[in-house]
């Protein structure tokens, strides 16, 4: 097999860890865990993401009859009082619903499961944070998908040049930047603005580090292209570039991202239910999440 044969594959390989390592650790991954009440022990899995055209429901699996459950939720940032709500049961699972908020709007919660004088509180580390968002078309969505892909595996095959020892660089460093402009500063803004209604929020308006992580790799990749001509090993700088961006990749997705300042609102938060005090063995001194996310 080619070396060139090689080099595609492994940027492919290197390419596709990197964006599934970026999915999995982001902060709107869902946060999944176990629990054990009862002497049985449950699953739970809670979205941290949720179109703001509906309420955001919250399932938790349990069989046993005995198991009761109540959720907790406020909104993000703000010092408004927990608001509780019985979950009901359906079948072999409890469920509520959270209300929906506007675009980029966040929810703490969390849920207390009961079994006779027994308590479990899930997350037990503090509250999920779940960010609600615009939806998005999915031909657009798709289009910048792919075109980020295919930026960060033409970005990863430029900088293996330096050991395939090509001289192609200039044709691979120009896709990279075309991928990446088209996927990051056209599409990308164009996803935001569905999702959160605004086109950037990176430097020099917001601290969203998906849009600065972009401009940081296409300045990269600009240095690139322009010391191609102008030092005798070019391979060098796309490598530098390539590893630039690999670093900037493996930010997770959405950290630092658009988040709406409940207090500018001044809205109070929707009625579920009775206000009433946190569940036996909820830690308000707990962490509650990170600001951002």
């Amino acid at each position: 097999m080619k070396r060139t044969h090689i080099a595609w594959i492994a940027a492919f390989v290197v390419t596709a860890a990197s964006a599934y390592f970026q999915r999995v650790t982001g902060p709107t991954y869902p946060e999944r865990g176990t629990c054990t009440l009862g002497g049985n022990r449950i699953g739970y899995t809670l979205e941290r993401s949720h179109s703001s055209a509906s309420g955001a429901p919250v399932t938790i699996g349990a069989p046993d009859t005995l198991v009761t459950g109540e959720i907790l939720w406020r909104r993000h940032g703000t010092h408004d009082p927990w608001i509780s709500g019985v979950m009901e049961r359906e079948g072999d699972a409890l469920g509520a619903m959270l209300p929906a908020q506007p675009p980029a709007g966040k929810l703490d919660y969390r849920v207390a499961l009961r079994r006779g004088g027994e308590t479990v509180v899930i997350p037990p580390e503090g509250p999920a944070v779940l960010r609600f968002k615009g939806d998005v078309p999915a031909g657009i969505l798709a289009v910048h998908i792919l075109l980020m892909f295919a930026g960060m595996l033409f970005s990863t095959r430029a900088g293996l040049a330096v050991f395939t020892r090509e001289d192609r660089t200039g044709f691979l460093i120009a896709m990279t930047i075309l991928l990446l402009g088209g996927g990051g500063l056209i599409m990308g803004p164009i996803v935001q603005k569905y999702a959160f209604g605004a086109y950037w929020t990176g430097w020099p308006f917001g601290s969203d580090l998906t849009d600065n992580k972009t401009v940081a790799a296409l300045a990269a990749w600009a240095a690139a292209a322009i010391m191609r001509r102008r030092v005798r090993q070019p391979r060098l700088w796309a490598a530098a570039a390539a590893l630039i961006t690999l670093a900037v990749y493996m930010v997770p997705h959405s950290l630092f991202g658009s988040e709406l300042e409940y207090r500018r609102e001044g809205s109070a938060p929707p009625a579920m239910s009775v206000l009433v005090s946190a569940p036996a063995g909820y830690d308000e001194r707990a962490p509650h999440g990170s600001r951002h996310g």
